[in-house]
């Protein structure tokens, strides 16, 4: 497994956990905490599509 894989796997296992944990929030009514811990799952997300090389990095122009 390489090391950007590696770090997938972290942001989005911490990810499972935050969504977790807005469904408890969320089911007993703290909607507001639940928010939070979407937002903050939905960040972890995010970082771990960020891992790796961009596309935009490969493509490379000719003059």
């Amino acid at each position: 497994m390489t090391d950007f894989q590696t770090k997938r796997e972290v942001f989005f296992k911490n990810a499972l956990n935050l969504f977790e944990s807005a469904y408890t929030y969320a089911e007993t009514g703290d909607f507001k905490a639940s928010a939070t811990f979407i937002l903050k799952a939905l960040d972890q997300e995010r970082r771990a599509s960020d891992i790796g090389p961009q596309v935009l990095q490969l493509i490379k122009t000719k003059t």
